[in-house]
């Protein structure tokens, strides 16, 4: 498979050289790296078919080549509007991540603390057998299961289904919870609908980028790429925006450090150089927009069954004013870390009316324990200067994995969502039951627990029974030994579904083996709302199942076979049929099946054989009705939200104890927690293993040098790593970086599980450590 990979170290470098972006002639896409694609791969007549990339949430288009019954070969899409034919490191050598040496293929059953090989009938009967016995002796919120954004929407739908539905238990969530649920209610809580209202062309359209400590030549290079090109054609600019020096700052016009949490302040100092110059769109605001403030000083989720509900009071524009005097430049300069000049530098961009802006962020604003505060503020500067759902103004969340956005948000895996809406609301409860042919007293009208207490609750024994899909959380839980001492506690029975073994297998009852990506058919949704179909390709190995139908046979061996009517043959396409009818309306409208089989993908809502591009704008929204240019119709009156809200500190921060920063997240070769890439030896040998940035003038005063031994002790543990000192990126000073795909080093031991009260998403990127040599 895929042996033609005589160039490979050469590619790896020219695409490091293409996220440090040194050399200009790299920075087309599909051009140079089209033709490298091409370079490397078997000779022969392949068969090749388009899916969806298998890694991130950009959503590539990718072109599979098949032979003799095996992937061999990935190249990127020249069809797909999404990477115009180019691909990341990542997506080019996908198909190899099918094929490790020890990949699952038959069903283990723990038995006498030994697994056992079992056939998988009896291993969905186990399972369908615990969960019966499950709901009978503690009841039905004592089951769960826990997804992810990599579920495709087929995945996702029938658990909603098997556990909304028919259980009758809202213990469903996703690992989405940890990277985007705060993208989620900054969204509903400033427009009251989810999902970005722009789309990848606004890169073509816009003049400045600034990203929101957001290292997007890492995370998502292949869009990356696209801003480079925009630079180099039409002289756009890019404004990092971090508490990091990354290889986007380093690609950046101009970088602006601050220190972590302070981008409250700062976003909130914009705000008030925006109306303090004049550069309000005062008719826009006046017509399209109300000032909201909610409660303060909220908390920080760090107690068992902590619950919060925002209250929002409605303001006039002069309190709003009067709140934004304690945000001057120079009042936040001195906490943030950022000179007013700068500050006022960055609102320059938004308040010039001949500037097109699109702001950029993933899990710097999301992992925060104000999260949706942070996106309800850049969504305020959007507001307040009218940039916003027109070409190339867009304030855009990016998105970490396949279908965050697909299965997670539209189909609605989180326990407060149903596909087309909550289950709070009585007509959404409703008209789900009546799709889905169950009794709408079913589906419970309140959710449970949202992951961080539903692992709590596993840990209490509140839940007894988990199955785990797609997803590795004993690798991703914040303060994680609680959470894998708790689901070894007598009493509980795991399952899990993977497709190679992991920290999180090992703590399974039953491990089921899935097939993976092509080796099973499916949809992915991306970050601008294209829904993306792929066919099975080849077929999985072993006794390897689709994650879908593990689900539809345990439902239906649980007694469910009128809801669960499938037939294996043809269950995607039935499956997607229904699901399509919880969004039959302008406002949100699937295509169909045959549309997306045709094309590259197609955006959401979809009406009238027509994707829509930009949202809440009358000129691009069908979904659009008020007889005016702008209609934010999640709204009941139409109109979207400019929110007060406040800079708090974190729930930790550094002392005399702890003096340092601790900061978690990704890098460019391997994808969260490395269980798939780094079965992919050019990756896994480009970066073979974790490591802890210092800033260079920390490390030179504890004459720590590269490779030498470095303890990370937090209040939760300690964890060894070796010191990586002016290699990939560089830390502000008293602040350390952290990557935590490698299963060796689980340093997630030592974060802190607090979260933003309002969409439950944990802070990955801040507390404090102490850092010594070891």
């Amino acid at each position: 498979m895929y042996t033609s990979l005589s160039n490979r170290r050469s590619f790896l470098k020219k695409m490091a050289v293409l996220s440090a972006m040194t050399a200009a002639a790299t920075m087309f896409p599909g051009i140079l790296f089209a033709e490298e694609q091409e370079e490397g791969l078997p000779k022969g007549n392949l068969d090749w078919k388009k899916a969806p990339c298998r890694f991130c949430g950009v959503g590539c288009g990718v072109l599979v080549g098949v032979e003799n019954g095996k992937a061999v070969a990935v190249k990127g899409d020249p069809k797909s509007p999404v990477n115009k034919g180019l691909c990341c490191v990542k997506g080019y050598h996908s198909v190899m991540a099918l094929y490790g040496k020890d990949r699952l293929t038959k069903p283990l059953v723990k038995k006498n603390g030994r697994y056992v090989e079992t056939s998988m009938d009896e291993a969905l009967d186990l399972i369908a057998s615990k969960m019966k016995e499950t709901i009978n002796d503690y009841g039905k919120d004592a089951v769960s299961i826990y997804g992810s954004g990599q579920w495709t929407i087929p995945d996702g739908y029938v658990a909603s289904k098997l556990f909304k539905g028919c259980i009758g238990t809202n213990n469903v969530e996703a690992n989405a919870r940890l990277c985007m649920a705060s993208a989620v209610t900054g969204f509903m809580t400033s427009f009251g609908i989810d999902e970005p209202m722009g789309c990848y062309d606004d890169i073509d359209h816009a003049d400045v980028f600034i990203m929101w400590g957001n290292n997007m030549a890492e995370m998502h290079p292949v869009l990356f790429s696209r801003l480079l090109d925009q630079r180099m054609r039409r002289g756009v600019k890019i404004i990092d925006f971090a508490t990091r020096t990354t290889r986007t700052s380093m690609a950046a016009d101009k970088s602006i450090l601050f220190l972590p949490q302070t981008d409250l302040a700062v976003a909130n100092a914009i705000c008030y150089e925006i109306i303090a110059n004049g550069w309000v769109h005062k008719e826009f605001v006046a017509k399209h927009c109300n000032i909201n403030k909610g409660l303060t000083n909220i908390g920080y989720g760090l107690e068992d069954n902590f619950s919060f509900k925002d209250q929002p009071e409605k303001i006039d524009f002069e309190a709003y004013k009067k709140f934004l005097e304690d945000y001057t430049p120079e009042k936040v300069e001195k906490y943030s870390g950022v000179s007013a000049k700068d500050i006022k530098y960055l609102a320059s961009f938004y308040g010039d009316p001949n500037k097109k802006v699109m702001s950029l962020w993933c899990m710097g604003m999301n992992q925060h324990t104000r999260g949706t505060w942070i996106n309800n503020l850049v969504y305020n500067i959007h507001l307040l200067t009218g940039k916003i759902s027109t070409p190339g103004n867009s304030p855009f969340s990016l998105t970490g994995q396949p279908s965050a956005c697909g299965t997670v948000r539209e189909v609605g895996t989180l326990t407060h969502k149903l596909p087309h809406g909550v289950v709070t609301n009585k007509e959404h409860r409703e008209f789900a039951a009546k799709i889905w042919d169950v009794p709408v007293e079913n589906i419970p009208a309140k959710p449970t627990y949202h992951t961080v207490e539903m692992f709590r609750a596993l840990d209490r024994g509140d839940i007894r029974f988990m199955w785990i899909q797609v997803t590795n959380p004993m690798v991703t839980m914040p303060k994680l030994k609680r959470y894998r001492d708790g689901a070894k506690k007598e009493g509980r029975f795991i399952v899990v579904s993977d497709v190679y073994p992991t920290p999180t297998t090992d703590i399974a009852d039953v491990i089921l083996p899935s097939a993976m990506w092509i080796e099973r058919e499916g949809m992915y949704g991306n970050s601008e709302r294209r829904t993306q179909y792929f066919e099975q390709m080849v077929a999985p190995p072993g006794e390897a199942m689709s994650d879908t139908w593990q689900i539809v046979e345990v439902a239906k061996r649980m007694g469910y076979e009128k809801q669960f009517y499938y037939k294996k043959e043809s269950h995607i396409e039935e499956i997607y049929t229904e699901y399509r009818k919880h969004h039959a309306n302008k406002k949100h409208n699937m295509a169909p099946l045959a549309v997306l089989k045709e094309n590259p993908g197609m955006q959401w809502p979809y009406v009238e054989g027509k994707p829509t591009k930009w949202r809440f704008n009358a000129t691009y929204d069908p979904a659009c009705s008020n007889n005016e240019a702008f209609h934010f119709y999640g709204k009941p009156d139409g109109k979207a939200v400019i929110w007060q809200r406040p800079y708090e500190p974190a729930p930790e921060e550094p002392d005399q104890e702890y003096p340092f920063w601790l900061n978690t997240g990704r890098v460019v070769e391997h994808w969260h927690t490395g269980s798939m890439t780094r079965r992919i030896p050019v990756l896994h040998k480009a970066m073979p293993h974790a490591y802890v940035e210092l800033n260079p003038d920390d490390a030179e005063r504890m004459q720590i040098k590269n490779g030498d031994k470095v303890r990370l002790t937090t209040r939760r543990g300690e964890i060894i790593l070796p010191a990586s000192i002016k290699q990939r990126g560089i830390p502000a000073p008293m602040q350390v970086f952290v990557p935590f795909f490698d299963e060796s080093m689980l340093i997630n031991d030592i974060t802190l599980d607090s979260f933003c009260p309002i969409s439950k998403e944990p802070d990955y990127k801040k507390c404090a450590v102490r850092v010594e040599k070891a």
